[in-house]
C-alpha cells in the first residue's frame, strides 16, 4: 500500500468530519432579451455592497457576488447559495443573473460601472482600486465572472496547506477539463482585439469560440496578464510565498507609474503604482487564505497566523445548473483536494512553473483535443492519460467519504467524473458548444440568455423557507446601519488613509 494510502485510512474521522467549504459565485446583471449589461446602480433592495454578508458585488456595480457561509456538506452549501438566490430574484425585478463566466453582451469599455460602495474611506479605496484594474486591464476582462469554493480541514498547518497548493497547480487541468464551460463567447467581448477565435456559425449574432476549448475564462483571453507574468511565486513555503507577494505589491512597475495616482481632474486612477495594487490582484488558480481583521492586509494576516483554507478560483459557472454548481462538483473538489493533500508534493521550480502555465493554457484553450500533450516532469504526458491516473487514485477516497458520511454520494460524483472524462462530448465545454449550435442558431447570447431565464424560473419555482424575505430584509437594514457607521467614524482624509492603506510596513 502506498504511504498516502497509508495516511489516509489512518486518518481520524473527527477530522474528516470537520472538513469545510464555502462559495462565494459571481454573476452579471443582464437585461432579459437582449441579454445585455444592466448599466443600473447595485439595487438598495439588495443592502450595502460594503457590509451586506452574503451579497456584494465584484468588479463592477453589475456584477454580484453572492457569498455562502461556512458548511458541513455540500448539500448544505448549495441549499443556502439556492436560498440567497431566491432572495436575490425577489428583490431584481426582471433583470437576469447571467449565467456563463463570459459575459453577456457589453457596453463600451469606459461605460461598464464600477462598483460603488459609499463614502467612507475603505469605500472610497474599494472604488478607486476597481478603477485601477480597468485601466490596467480594460473594464471588460473584469466583467468575467466565476466560482470560487473555500476549503479547510483541521489540524494542516502552513507546510502542509502549500503541499496541497503546489499539487492542484500540477493538477488543476482536471478541473478545467472536467468542468470549464465558456468555450464560447459574445463577440463584444473581443471587440477591437487579437483574439485568436474562430466565429461559430454563420448564422449566430458574432460568436467566437474555439473547438476543443473548456474554459476561454481561464486562457489567453480571460485573467491573465503580461504585467502579473513577469511574476514567477513559488508556493514551496508561506514564507517565499509572502516574499514574492511583498516584493510585487511594494516594486513600482513603469507603465502603471506612467499612468499615475491622480489624473489631471484630481480624480484617483489607481491606489498605487506598483506590480500589484493589493493582494487581490495577484491572479491565480488558487490562494492561501485567512480570515482578517478590520483595517488588516491579508498578506500580514497569512504571515501573523497562517494558513487558514485554501480559495479555489478556477471553476466555470456551470449554465447547466440553476445556481452555477452542482453538489456533486462540491463533493469531486472535496476528493481533489484531499488528494492533492495527501499526496507526495515536492517543492516547485521556476521551470515546472513555467510549464504549468503552459500546461493552464493549453487546456483552456484545446482540452478536449484528442491526443492532447502536457508537459509533466520534463518529459510529456497525453491529458488524457494523465487525468485518466487520477481519476483512478481518487477511488479510496471517495469510498472512505461515502463510508464516513454514510451514503454512496462521493462514488457516485466521481463515478460522473469518469463517465465524462470516457466520453468527452458529455463535458460541459462540449454540451455549451453543442446545444449553442443545435438549438439557438450558433448565438452566445441566445444560448446564456436562455439559461439564464430558465435557472431564475427553476429558483424562484421552488418553494421558500418560510420567513426568508423577512430575514433578508433585516440583514439588508442592518448592512445599511453598517455602512452609514463606518462612515460617520471617518475621521481622516482619504489621501492619508490611502498612504497608510498601502503602507509596507502593514504587510508585515
Amino acid at each position: 500500500m502506498s504511504d498516502w494510502l497509508q495516511r489516509w485510512k489512518a486518518l481520524d474521522p473527527a477530522r474528516l468530519a470537520g472538513m469545510r467549504r464555502g462559495v462565494e459565485k459571481e454573476s452579471l446583471r443582464a437585461l432579459p432579451g437582449v441579454s445585455s449589461l444592466a448599466l443600473t446602480p447595485h439595487p438598495a433592495a439588495l443592502g450595502s455592497a460594503l457590509t451586506h454578508e452574503t451579497v456584494t458585488t465584484d468588479f463592477s456595480e453589475s456584477q454580484l457576488e453572492l457569498i455562502t457561509g461556512v458548511h458541513a456538506s455540500a448539500e448544505a452549501c448549495v441549499g443556502q447559495l439556492t436560498e440567497i438566490h431566491q432572495a436575490v430574484y425577489r428583490s431584481l425585478g426582471e433583470e437576469l443573473m447571467w449565467a456563463s463566466s463570459m459575459p453577456c453582451l457589453l457596453p463600451p469599455d469606459e461605460t461598464i460601472p464600477l462598483g460603488r460602495y459609499g463614502s467612507s474611506n475603505i469605500g472610497r479605496a474599494k472604488s478607486v482600486y476597481r478603477m485601477g484594474l480597468g485601466h490596467r486591464y480594460g473594464r471588460r476582462m473584469q466583467t468575467i465572472s466565476g466560482i470560487h469554493y473555500n476549503w479547510s480541514l483541521p489540524g494542516l498547518g502552513n507546510e502542509e496547506y502549500f503541499g496541497l497548493i503546489r499539487n492542484f497547480r500540477r493538477h488543476s487541468f482536471l478541473l478545467l477539463t472536467l468542468f470549464g464551460a465558456s468555450p464560447a463567447l459574445c463577440g463584444s467581448f473581443v471587440a477591437g482585439r487579437d483574439h485568436g477565435l474562430q466565429p461559430l456559425g454563420t448564422n449566430g449574432d458574432g460568436a467566437q469560440h474555439l473547438p476543443y476549448a473548456t474554459s476561454l475564462r481561464m486562457g489567453r483571453l480571460g485573467y491573465q496578464s503580461d504585467a502579473q507574468s513577469t511574476l514567477s511565486v513559488s508556493y514551496n513555503s508561506l514564507d517565499g510565498y509572502a516574499a514574492s507577494l511583498q516584493e510585487a505589491l511594494t516594486r513600482p512597475y513603469p507603465a502603471y507609474e506612467q499612468i499615475g495616482i491622480v489624473n489631471p481632474g484630481g480624480e484617483y486612477n489607481q491606489l498605487s503604482t506598483t506590480l500589484l495594487q493589493i493582494e487581490n490582484e495577484f491572479y491565480g488558480t488558487i490562494r492561501p487564505k485567512r480570515t482578517i481583521r478590520s483595517g488588516e492586509r491579508p498578506l500580514h494576516a497569512l504571515r501573523e497566523r497562517g494558513v487558514e483554507y485554501v480559495e479555489v478560483r478556477c471553476m466555470d459557472l456551470d449554465p447547466f445548473e440553476p445556481v452555477g454548481i452542482a453538489a456533486s462538483t462540491m463533493r469531486f473538489l472535496d476528493i481533489f483536494l484531499l488528494h492533492c493533500w495527501l499526496t507526495d508534493s515536492p517543492n516547485d521550480s521556476p521551470a515546472e512553473l513555467a510549464a504549468l502555465a503552459r500546461n493552464q493554457q493549453r487546456t483552456a484553450s484545446a482540452g478536449r483535443e484528442p491526443g492532447l500533450q502536457l508537459e509533466r516532469g520534463g518529459s510529456t504526458i497525453t491529458l488524457q492519460a494523465w487525468g485518466q491516473e487520477l481519476l483512478e487514485a481518487f477511488g479510496p477516497i471517495a469510498e472512505r467519504l461515502d463510508a464516513e458520511f454514510g451514503g454512496p454520494l462521493y462514488t457516485e460524483a466521481l463515478a460522473q467524473a469518469r463517465q465524462k472524462w470516457a466520453s468527452p462530448e458529455q463535458l460541459p465545454s462540449a454540451r455549451v458548444l453543442a446545444v449553442m449550435q443545435e438549438r439557438h442558431h450558433a448565438s452566445h447570447l441566445q444560448f446564456i440568455g436562455s439559461q439564464s431565464e430558465w435557472a431564475r424560473r427553476l429558483v424562484l419555482d421552488q418553494p421558500a423557507p418560510e420567513g426568508l424575505m423577512e430575514r433578508f430584509e433585516a440583514s439588508v437594514r442592518r448592512s445599511q446601519e453598517a455602512q452609514a457607521a463606518i462612515e460617520a467614524a471617518d475621521t481622516l482624509d482619504f489621501e492619508t488613509f490611502r498612504q497608510q492603506y498601502i503602507d509596507p510596513a502593514h504587510l508585515r
